[in-house]
């Protein structure tokens, strides 16, 4: 099997293993995990493929979708 061929495939066996993974979480979660997925790709984007700048926008904007949702009290 070529090397691009194994790739895709565990590549897609993540993918479905991880939406599998949401089924269960809260709205709250949810926008959680996508905010840091965001933050992740927006930082590292922004500070040139830095891993600090990813981290940061993780934190950042786990911290925003976070707070988009919150369940009423």
């Amino acid at each position: 099997m070529k090397t691009t061929q194994l790739t895709s495939r565990i590549a897609l066996l993540a993918a479905l293993l991880g939406l599998g993974a949401c089924s269960s979480m809260s709205n709250q979660d949810k926008n959680t995990a996508i905010g840091a997925g965001v933050g992740a790709v927006a930082g590292s984007v922004l500070t040139g493929g830095s891993t600090t700048g990813a981290v940061g926008g993780a934190v950042v904007g786990g911290v925003i979708g976070n707070q988009v949702d919150k369940p009423r009290r």
